[in-house]
Order: C-alpha cells, then structure tokens, then sequence
C-alpha cells in the first residue's frame, strides 16, 4: 500500500487553509443556484486553488433551469385558525410551481411505502404531509423527492414536508422533478408547525381532518451556474476526480452542506500538491454548481468529459459534522476497500453503504457505471441534521473535524492517484438493473430515469 508521506499527514494536521476558505464560504451568504453568491463562491474557490499552486484553475459555466424563491405561507382552518408565514415556520421547496391550494391534510408519517399505501383513499384531492425522517428499520434513506412523488402519484394537490429536527427550522429541499416545474405545491414546515398540524388532525372533530391552505410564490427561469476546477499531478489522460458542491440553498450559510465540501477538496489539493511528483494519475478538482437544484454542475462535468477519462470519483458531502466519515460505496468495492486501508492505518472510524444512491453528485458518475464513491461524515443527529435549514452555520462545525477528513481523504486520493484505484468501469446496464425498486419508480416519476426501457 502506498501511505501518504508523514510530512504531509502533519501538514493536515496543523492546516488553517481549509478552514480559512469555509470561513470565507459562509460569509459570501446566499450561493443559491444560478444566484451571485453562488458565482462569488466558486471565485473564492478557484482562488484557494491558485493560492494552492494548482494548474488550469478556473470557472466552467453551464445553462440551468433556476429557481427563485418568493413568500409562501400556510394557513390551518377548522377548529384553530392559523396562518404560518414566518421564514421559521414555512418555506417553499425548490422546484415547486407557484400556486394556491386548499384542501383536507393527510399525515403520512414518515412517508414510507406502507405508510402512503395506507393512506392511499385519503390522498386524491388533500394535501398530504410526510416527515423529514426515515425509520431506523430502513436500510437505505428515504429522500423527500421520494415523498414527494408518491403524494403527487396519489392524487394530493399539496406537500407539506415537515422536519423532524427541532428548533422552528423549516427544511428546504428540491423537490426532484427533471422537467420543472414539479406538479403540485410544496413547502417545509418547521418540526413545531409539523406537531401542531399533526394535533389538529388527531383533535378533529368527527374525524375530519382541517382544511390546509397553501399560497407559494415562485418563479422557475433559466440561468447560468459554474463548476470551479483546477488540476494537479502528471499529465495523464485519465483522471481521479475530487469532487463537492459549492452552492448551498438560500436560507442558511451552507457551512456542512456544502461548503465544507469545497473546502475539504481545496485543502486536499493543496496536500497533493506538496507531493505531486509521486503521483502516477492526474487529480481532477472540481466543486460543482447547482447540486441543490438537481445536480446540474455534476451532469455538465460527466457528459462533457469522455467516460475513459475519469478513472474514479471521491465526492464529498456533508463531511465535517464529526470526524466519523462513511462512504457511500454504490457497489464499487475496490474503492470501498482504499477507504478501509486508510481508515485501519491512520485508526480512524469508518462507515459504509453498498446502495446505489442517486442522490448526490456523485450520480451523475455512477449511472454511466464510472467507479463513483460519496463520502459524508456522521453524528448523534439523525437525517440531515441542521442542514437544508437555517442553522447549517460554521458555530456547528470544527476545525479540528476539517483536518481529520483532510487528512483520511487525501489518503485515499494519494493511493487512488499512485496506481491503487482497484475499481473498474461497469456496464450501464449492471448500474440500472442494481438501483433499489424506490428509487427507481422515483427517477422516472420525476423524469430523471437514464435510462432507455
């Protein structure tokens, strides 16, 4: 095996630079999609790369369909009269149309299969509600573009996506239609809004259930985003890509989700950089635009690119809530066995999922059957913790966490770039026929399935 020099593990170690640009990240504030924060994140990035001595840095820009947010409220009538419009108690989902509905809420609970099939008499013609959470009996997680699609497929003229996590933060979140606008409504409610709806429902007189009114206002227009990218090491053909996100959604700092990201791939070029001589594949450094809204940056990067190029992709994501990092593996065993190489020599925690996931940039990759790994930290909160919220801010995070991931994911890179990839190329059709029956009927519901039947 070959381990990542000792001088450049300290170096990790005692490191400010990864640090630095997260601070900067969070306090461009507003990098929505195709926004001017978004494009001032990616400049700070390109320059963390310049400063880091990497080669070719600079923006790719790429058309979009955008999003813009306008207000959106929610109104509760029967019993209690209540109208929620305050931006901690609701908020609309990206990708929603604009429009007003008014109907009898459907708690759906957590949203799982037998939950909507239960309910299924209910759902035409109400707005439905379904929680941020997944059972801990799930193995895989259940996404709220999942949710969302199921309410839609029933019959449901609204969405109410309610947090599990409290503290008044409505989560946000694209709501998973290709083709947008998607067909009905949708907005986040915070975990407080959630319980009282869920109440009121159970307090109901005559069993029926209040009338929910939804009024959201949006626009859905095309734009520009950008991907930062820069390069490092020999010359070659192929590539190992290190791959985040910089754009965050538009009512938080996007510390963990996913400045941290930008941040890490940043810091671990920079490492690269002071041992490039001994690497035997070019690094491709890329943080994508818009993830939030559909991973468009990811798309424009894999279908511009020759799939023979890229030999591998480490995608990070929400990697510094803790210094406990999981991979999400998507069956590429050879790349979940570098990961645990690395994990055993520096004695560190590992988690890792075998379920192909089509939620992350690393999918764009995957469903092309290119070796595609995303790679995540954990913590005591279950879900998503703080992020898609208000409160995904740098005081959540450490810096002490940033060094650790730096520190295991430059390792991984190190190998995977000196000759020890151990992950080929699949079929796409190996991919296809893998794919979890849910989040199958998801991406063709909402128009994503790449796949010709």
């Amino acid at each position: 095996m070959t381990e990542l020099p000792d001088r450049v593990v300290g170096d990790a170690r005692t490191s400010d630079f990864g640090w630095n640009l997260l601070t900067d990240l969070t306090d461009v504030g507003n990098r929505m999609a195709g926004s001017t924060g978004e494009r001032r994140g990616a400049e700070r990035v390109v320059g963390a790369f310049e400063a880091a001595g990497l080669r070719n840095a600079g923006l790719d820009e790429f058309e979009i369909p955008g999003w813009w947010r306008g207000e959106s409220s929610l109104s509760v009538s029967g019993a209690v009269e209540r109208r929620h419009e305050n931006s901690h108690e609701v908020i609309a989902l990206p990708g929603t149309p604009s429009g007003e509905v008014s109907a009898p809420l459907v708690d759906v609970g957590d949203g799982t299969d037998e939950e909507f099939a239960a309910a299924e008499d209910q759902l035409d013609g109400a707005v439905a509600m379904a929680s941020s959470r997944t059972p801990e009996s799930r193995d895989r997680w259940i996404h709220r573009m999942e949710k969302y699609v199921a309410a839609a497929e029933r019959g449901a003229v609204g969405f109410v996506f309610r947090n599990h996590i409290e503290g008044a933060l409505p989560a946000t979140g694209e709501i998973g239609y290709h083709n947008r606008p998607g067909p009905i409504p949708a907005v986040g409610v915070s975990k407080e809004v959630g319980d009282r709806l869920i109440r009121l429902a159970e307090t109901a007189e005559s069993g029926d259930p209040p009338t929910v009114s939804l009024d959201v206002d949006c626009r859905n227009e095309p734009t520009t985003s950008v991907n930062a990218v820069a390069e490092l090491g020999p010359d070659t053909e192929e590539a190992v890509y290190l791959t985040a996100h910089v754009d965050a959604h538009d009512v938080s700092d996007g510390a963990n989700d996913n400045g941290a990201g930008s941040a890490l791939v940043a810091e671990v070029g920079r490492l690269l950089a002071t041992v490039e001589g001994d690497l035997d594949t070019r690094v491709r450094l890329v943080t994508f635009g818009s993830e939030e809204i559909g991973l468009w940056g990811a798309y424009h990067a894999a279908e511009t690119t020759p799939r023979e190029e890229i030999a591998c992709v480490v995608n990070l994501d929400g990697a510094c809530s803790s210094q406990n990092l999981r991979v999400g593996t998507n069956g590429f065993d050879g790349m979940r066995e570098t990961f645990e190489a690395v994990a055993d020599a520096f004695d560190a925690p590992l988690a890792t999922g075998e379920t192909i996931s089509p939620h992350g940039d690393q999918w764009a990759f995957v469903q092309e059957g290119i070796p595609a790994v995303m790679a995540s930290t954990t913590s005591d909160q279950s879900g998503r913790g703080w992020g898609h919220t208000h409160a995904d801010t740098l005081d959540k995070l450490d810096s002490r966490d940033l060094r650790e991931v730096a520190t295991l994911v430059a390792a991984a890179v190190y190998r995977f770039a000196t000759g020890e990839i151990g992950a080929t190329h699949r079929s796409r059709e190996s991919i296809r026929d893998a794919i979890d029956e849910g989040y199958v009927e998801e991406l063709k519901t909402g128009g994503r399935w790449p796949y010709d039947e």
